[in-house]
């Protein structure tokens, strides 16, 4: 059983974890070493915007985007929703801050192209994505 005074309430301190993780090679999905910090944040959100939420198991249900919901619907309804899934999904993860200042182009029939500003606790990623619609 766990002691419950306040003295260890008033004492306890939050430890931040490092993001030390592998780095991940996309052209041919090969793992070559470790990364930290800025470069393991940008993965984290490459990876995140890649991963259709409730598609594997081994993931949480908090990992991951919600877009193949989207397919078909009217560019009206994709746009703000858009903005909402991805936003919704990066904030999951603690080093990201805040999102921010999106933009949409829908010249190409069939698709979206969004860039927006990932905000982290490490500095601003500019980030650029394909949705299929």
């Amino acid at each position: 059983m766990l002691p419950l005074s306040e003295d260890l309430r008033e004492n306890y301190e939050e430890e931040r974890m490092p993001s030390l993780t592998f780095r991940l090679d996309s052209s041919n999905c090969m793992m070559q070493g470790t990364i930290d910090g800025f470069e393991s944040i940008k993965q984290a959100i490459f990876l995140i915007l890649n991963s259709e939420r409730y598609e594997y198991l081994i993931y949480s249900w908090d990992y991951g985007v919600e877009l193949a919901e989207l397919f078909g619907e009217p560019v009206s309804y994709v746009l703000p929703e858009l903005k909402r899934r991805i936003t919704e999904a990066l904030e999951q993860d603690d080093r990201i801050t805040g999102v921010r200042d999106f933009q949409f182009d829908t010249s190409k029939k069939g698709s979206v192209f969004v860039t927006f500003t990932a905000e982290t606790n490490s500095g601003e990623i500019g980030v650029e994505k394909e949705v299929l619609i």
